[in-house]
């Protein structure tokens, strides 16, 4: 293939194999690329009800654009425990792990789900094309690695009422699908994975299938669920809901290392809020050595929650005679932060929570303004003028129900 004609191949618009469903209920026509797919930005005019679907009832995503790889062979497992931070050793057949991947130096390329399918294979989902860097790793190793990105269909149902919608439509019982593990069913004869994964923090699942059941089973769950109030949902709702759960999002929170231009761009595990997932047990993973230093010093940055305190933010308004303005949808702009006037640290995304009525943000602070407490200063723009309001550091995620990561009794 000549390099024009792979160039096109790959920046060539993709549609999911629901489409022929969600360009018909996108009343809006709003859409964003996401790995090259078109995806509805919200399906109704505004977002809100999309967003309270997930809160309240129960949301249906399309989340065909992940990337994922099928990774498979008698080395399977020791090629991914050697990748991620991760202990991939003890990963059972059938249960899922959340983790970063880093390059040599312990900083992050990229995060995703490993999924175990059976004794020697593997499912690895990530944001960013990672085939390359796979392959790179597994030169010489007896496994084989294939892009299973457009071979798997995948739908988000998430919300408090997405098991009992499961339950009616599944073949089997979801009670006992326990949080990040995963189970084989059908739809009547239609064969499909379930993992009680997602990106809101709520109770919710995923659903992995043949793009040419896509149709039948979008179909078959808008059936189902609609005395479950399930709400076809875009990516303005499932923003405001990661950033709520205090999940990252690549290129918004955190650049890849493999992108990142210069050193300052790049962050470790431990300055995103992922040292839990760093295993040091392990023998050995890209990046330990460097990972073990930074432990045993402590990570210059940390990844926090803010809360903009709202009687400060009200009075910078009422001085000029105008309604406090709240963002109705979640930003992603850098925002500095400052303690005692010097910046300190910024915010990467935030939102006003509906939920929890609160104006929310992410933020990278620099360790020693990160602990819990801490009353940091906000840059806020007030009818064109720069003003600072205090933000308190907070412990996220901001929304943690227990509902989650519980089964019915």
């Amino acid at each position: 293939m000549s390099y024009n004609n792979q160039f096109t191949a790959e920046t060539q618009l993709k549609l999911s194999p629901f489409f022929e469903r969600t360009s018909k209920l996108n009343e809006s026509q709003e859409w964003r690329r996401w790995s090259g797919y078109l995806s509805a930005t919200n399906y109704e005019l505004t977002h809100e009800n999309e967003y309270f679907a997930i809160r309240t009832k129960s949301a249906l995503l399309d989340i065909t654009p992940l990337y994922k790889y099928l990774i498979e062979g008698p080395e399977a497992q020791g090629f991914l425990d050697r990748l991620v931070t991760r202990n991939i050793a003890i990963c059972k057949i059938g249960q899922v792990m959340y983790t970063p991947w880093c390059d040599e130096h312990g900083k992050v390329i990229d995060d995703g789900t490993v999924q175990r399918l059976s004794e020697h294979k593997f499912r690895i989902t990530s944001a960013e094309p990672n085939l390359e860097w796979l392959q790179y790793n597994a030169a010489g190793m007896d496994l084989t690695i294939s892009d299973d990105s457009i071979a798997t269909a995948a739908l988000a149902l998430q919300g408090p009422n997405s098991r009992a919608i499961l339950n009616t439509a599944a073949n089997d019982s979801l009670d006992n699908l326990k949080f990040f593990w995963m189970m084989n069913t059908k739809f009547g004869d239609i064969q499909v994975s379930i993992s009680r994964t997602g990106y809101t923090g709520d109770l919710g699942f995923e659903i992995w299938l043949d793009p040419k059941d896509a149709l039948s089973v979008w179909d078959l769950l808008l059936d189902k669920g609609q005395p479950y109030g399930i709400t076809p949902t875009g990516l303005q709702a499932l923003d405001i809901a990661r950033i709520e759960a205090g999940l990252i999002l690549l290129d918004v929170d955190y650049i890849s290392s493999r992108h990142a231009i210069i050193e300052d761009r790049k962050s470790s595990p431990y300055e995103l809020g992922l040292g839990w997932a760093v295993k040091m047990q392990k023998k050995d993973f890209i990046g330990k050595q460097a990972l073990q230093k930074e432990k045993d010093g402590g990570p210059e940055w940390e990844f926090i929650g803010i809360e903009i305190q709202w009687s400060e933010l009200e009075r910078h308004y009422r001085n000029i005679g105008l309604a406090p303005a709240l963002p109705s949808t979640a930003w992603r702009t850098s925002t500095p932060l400052y303690y005692n006037h010097e910046q300190v640290g910024y915010a990467t995304s935030g939102a006003w929570s509906p939920i929890l009525k609160r104006y929310i943000a992410l933020a990278h602070i620099k360790s020693p303004f990160a602990k819990e407490g801490t009353i940091l200063d906000f840059e806020l723009k007030v009818e064109h003028f720069i003003k600072l309001t205090p933000a308190q550091v907070v412990k996220i995620p901001f929304f943690n129900p227990e509902r989650k990561r519980s089964c019915p009794e």
